[in-house]
This record gives structure tokens, sequence and C-alpha cells, in this order.
């Protein structure tokens, strides 16, 4: 039994020893381009997924600004046309008092006399 306990030992050394050696000085120095590599890996990971919020979020601003222009757009086009019949523009000269009145009779059609002579 203690013969066990002594190879157990030993190979809890040995794993002691291999840990010490993979992350010793050397090594870690040996390694620091490939942990600034993925230092900046990860910075540049951050930032994409901050600037695709930003992103986002504008998108849906704009989104939101555009039908609020299609609306506004619709209700003045609507007040165009409401507003460009014949009726209401009679009632706004009417309105405006400068003495214009819609015709009652159809209006006469004026031609030249002298080039119905000569033909």
């Amino acid at each position: 039994m203690s013969e066990e306990k002594e190879q157990e030992e030993v190979k809890e050394t040995a794993r002691k020893k291999e840990r010490r050696r993979l992350f010793s000085y050397r090594w870690i120095v040996k390694n620091i381009p490939f942990f600034l590599f993925l230092s900046a890996l990860a910075v540049v990971y951050i930032y994409n997924g901050h600037y695709a919020d930003k992103t986002i979020r504008n998108i849906n601003k704009v989104s939101k600004e555009l039908k609020e222009l299609q609306y506004e757009y619709k209700t003045l086009r609507s007040d165009v046309m409401f507003r460009s019949k014949q009726s209401e523009v009679a009632k706004e000269v009417e309105r405006l008092g400068l003495g214009l009145k819609e015709l009652i009779v159809p209006p006469i059609v004026l031609t030249d006399s002298m080039s119905k002579k000569s033909n």
C-alpha cells in the first residue's frame, strides 16, 4: 500500500512540475505576441458589437422619421387636393373680395375675321 502511495505522490509531483514548466516565465514571454493578438481580437470583437448596436439604433430612428414624413406628406397632399377643387377655389376667391365670380354662361370664342376672308 505504501508503494502505491509513493507512486501516487511521484505522479502528483510530476504533474506539478509539468504545470510549472508549462506556465514558466520563459513560456509566458515566448507567447506574448499571441496574447497580444488575442487581446486585439477581443477589442475588435467588442467594438464590432457596439458598432452594430449603434447602427441598429440609427436605422430605427431613421425609420420612425420616414414614417412621420410619409404621414405628413399624405396629409398635405390630401389638403392640397381638397383646396384645389373648383368649388373650394371659388369660395376662397369670393372670401378675398376681389370681385371675381364664377362664370354661369360659357365663354365666347373669338375668331379672327381677317383669316376667314382670305380663305
